[in-house]
């Protein structure tokens, strides 16, 4: 089965708001060695200007993950997980993400491409705040590898 071109455009309903939590956030943080004290102390963060500790940039894919998970599990999508090799992340940021941050996500499939017997899936998750405002564009290239590789 190969990837179905027509998953383009298509944007999957919001994922329930995920609230992100102090200590999941220092967890993160020490799992990819951000050591800056913002990241892991309420005080340094509130002295730096922010509500509470501030998220390390690629925290985001906790919550993008969810919005993966809704395209990966569409019927019609044609994605064997098996076969999926993640090719490319990104992010857009309008603030940081903060211990407090109340986020809704919403999945948009800008682009499916064939290389051969492969296909690329590129998913934008749109993350907002509770206020509904933006705060960060996740943006994953998903490679799915064609049955002969």
């Amino acid at each position: 089965m190969s990837v179905n071109p027509e998953l383009q455009g298509r944007i999957f309903p919001p994922i329930a708001p995920y609230l992100v939590g102090r200590e999941k956030v220092r967890e993160f943080a020490r799992a990819v060695f951000a050591t800056n004290p913002v990241n892991l102390d309420p005080e340094a963060a509130r002295a730096a200007g922010h509500a509470d500790i501030v998220a390390p940039p690629t925290f985001a894919v906790v919550v993008q993950e969810r919005t993966l998970a809704q395209l990966l599990a569409e019927p019609d999508a044609g994605i064997d997980f098996s076969r999926v090799v993640h090719g490319d992340q990104r992010f857009s940021y309008s603030r940081p993400i903060v211990a407090g941050d109340e986020l809704t996500a919403t999945l948009r499939v800008a682009s499916v491409k064939t290389l051969g017997p492969h296909a690329m899936v590129t998913a934008e998750s749109t993350i907002t705040d509770a206020a509904g405002e933006h705060v960060v564009t996740a943006i994953s290239t998903l490679v799915v590898r064609g049955d002969d590789a």
